[in-house]
């Protein structure tokens, strides 16, 4: 018996945790503004290891994505599915 990988999304990983990106939802559209496009320029592409460095309470998150840290605000985050390490 083959058990599915556990997915979760950016926002609930832990401080420290690791995961890799798995897929990205397609966000908010505004005219020029693209959610989902944002996010896979910063890096955050289905296979790309990530790290979640600091969590501000009710806040945005810091990101690593490798070699690069961004600040991401929490309904950015729940657009991309994870798979924790």
């Amino acid at each position: 018996m083959t058990l599915a990988p556990t997915l979760t999304t950016l926002d609930a990983l832990q401080t420290g945790q690791s995961a890799t990106v798995i897929h990205l939802a397609p966000g908010a559209q505004d005219g020029s503004h693209d959610v989902q496009r944002r996010l896979m320029e910063l890096g955050f592409v289905p296979g790309e290891r990530i790290r979640v460095l600091k969590r501000v309470l009710g806040g945005p998150l810091a990101v690593k994505v490798g070699e690069s840290t961004f600040a991401l605000r929490r309904y950015e985050a729940a657009l991309v599915s994870i798979k924790p390490e």
